[in-house]
């Protein structure tokens, strides 16, 4: 069995070359990479596409707002590209009003089912959210039930950073309360999955199966979060 597991997050990112696609969880709490996208600011890759829930926050936190400031982004997809107060101006709302950065916004359930159709191998799935906005412009239209839905199409990563409660060496995941949002999606979803674990990475046939919630097959590497030391 290959060996899935990284001594540090510098190493676990050394390769992500420019222009790729990452997928990084968001809602600013405990489900966040923080250590790997920390490690992938150190590693300075460029011209990325960023998948998210939100487009980072105003504060000192690390999440994807830190590449967005960085300049490392060139496109975020996400449910949420402005703050929740209209006063507090993010780095991506400074940029995007700026012309320095590209957006696109998906509701926050097309989102997770855009995802969720990239891991499941679905070509695309009908959905009655925006219809008659914007965002439905230039999508292909149908009746269901006598009520519209438009087309949409599966989202995919090239990177996936995920972070979980508990792994085993064969990279099965379990997650913790608020973990379980985008997290178990986006593992699923992407060509190289990351994960950053809380926990020691335990051998396999440790972790009840029943609570298994990512299968090992979808995890490419592992890095045990420090017990010390500055880390998120």
């Amino acid at each position: 069995m290959k060996n899935k597991i990284y001594q540090t997050f510098d190493e676990a990112v050394a390769d992500i070359p420019d222009g790729v696609t990452i997928m990084c969880p968001g809602f600013g709490g405990v489900g966040v990479p923080r250590n790997l996208v920390a490690a992938l600011h150190r590693q300075g890759a460029k011209n990325l596409t960023i998948v998210s829930n939100n487009s980072g926050y105003f504060d000192d936190r690390v999440d994807a707002g830190t590449l967005v400031e960085a300049g490392q982004v060139k496109k975020m997809i996400a449910a949420f590209t402005a703050p929740t107060h209209p006063s507090q101006v993010t780095p991506f709302v400074r940029m995007y009003n700026d012309d320095e950065i590209d957006a696109e916004l998906v509701p926050q359930g097309t989102l997770a089912e855009r995802i969720r159709a990239a891991g499941a191998g679905i070509g695309g799935f009908y959905t009655p959210t925006s219809v008659g906005t914007e965002l439905a412009e230039g999508k292909e239209h149908r009746e269901i039930n006598g009520r519209v839905h438009v087309l949409e199409h599966p989202l995919p990563g090239d990177f996936a950073f995920i972070r979980a409660w508990k792994a085993d060496t064969f990279g099965n995941l379990q997650f913790r309360m608020a973990q379980r949002n985008f997290n178990p999606l986006m593992a699923i979803a992407a060509r190289v999955t990351v994960v950053e674990g809380e926990g020691e990475i335990v051998p396999v046939g440790e972790l009840d199966p029943d609570e298994v919630h990512v299968s090992g097959v979808y995890v490419n590497r592992l890095v045990k979060i420090p017990s010390d030391g500055m880390f998120y």
